[in-house]
């Protein structure tokens, strides 16, 4: 699908060097000229938004958007092709974001309103952490990236005990205080004000009303207090357990290299020769 392309003419190899990497003059101001344009590009959405701002300067706005899309559908189109495999950089994070960054423009055509979400622009920024020189906080993240993926199974498993909870205690609730108050007319409203009770968050002026009802609102409120801090244990033992295997010393093979091995290992588990 996306077969090597013919070496670059040297126009194109500079461009790419200037499009994709920062470790030249001209290339870091590409970079820091294009994250200011995005930070004013979201600006400008979020300021359209604010009807005391947009209606006296509707016109500017309008014309703003517009020479943004317009700045970021050429960067677009030029990444396109300086690069040499253009599928990969396309189905790639930043190949997705720049897309989808530029598109809700396009579809505004066709679907108005849809426009705000070039808000999605935002996550072009991600770009700062290779302009400024922080990819070496990109080890800390993948840290965290593993105890996430470590964790899957236990959230899972914690939010599908919750979703049922829910399910059960807003259905009791509903059963004691649909006949005494309307704001509980349903079993689906009734499991809303479960959730937001659980989770502590409220539901305005909505409460229950009968004795029977309150005392399975206090219930919920203790459940809540009880549950909140269960994926928070469950991410920081996790959290704990990756930085230990980042700080563990790595036993290398001298045959193939491989080093991810068990400290008691005397064998490389991956090619099999005696480890030193």
């Amino acid at each position: 699908m996306d077969s090597p392309v013919p070496a670059p003419s040297p126009t194109r190899e500079r461009l790419w060097r200037i499009i994709f990497l920062s470790d030249t003059p001209i290339g870091r101001t590409f970079d820091v000229v294009l994250l200011w344009l995005i930070g004013l590009s979201v600006l400008t959405i979020i300021l359209e938004s604010v009807d005391e701002i947009r209606l006296p300067h509707e016109s500017l706005i309008y014309a703003l958007e517009w020479v943004f899309t317009v700045l970021f559908s050429l960067e677009y189109l030029a990444r396109l092709w300086v690069v040499r495999r253009r599928w990969r950089y396309a189905l790639s994070f930043f190949g997705v974001i720049d897309l989808i960054s530029i598109l809700p423009a396009y579809v505004e055509l066709l679907l108005p309103g849809t426009h705000y979400l070039m808000a999605l622009r935002v996550l072009r920024l991600m770009r700062m952490f290779r302009v400024l020189k922080m990819a070496e906080y990109m080890g800390e993240a993948n840290i965290l990236l593993a105890a996430l993926r470590a964790s899957r199974r236990k959230i899972t498993l914690f939010l599908t005990t919750v979703v049922s909870l829910v399910l059960v205690e807003g259905t009791v609730v509903y059963v004691l205080e649909h006949d005494a108050n309307p704001d509980f007319a349903n079993i689906p409203q009734a499991v809303y004000w479960a959730i937001v009770t659980i989770t502590t968050v409220g539901y305005g002026d909505v409460a229950p009303v009968t004795v029977p009802g309150k005392m399975m609102a206090s219930i919920i409120m203790l459940t809540g207090f009880a549950i909140i801090a269960v994926p928070t244990g469950i991410v920081t033992s996790e959290l704990g357990r990756a930085i230990g295997d980042q700080k563990r010393p790595r036993r290398r093979c001298d045959e193939c290299g491989w080093e991810d091995h068990d400290p008691q290992a005397r064998f490389c588990q991956h090619c099999g020769t005696r480890l030193g």
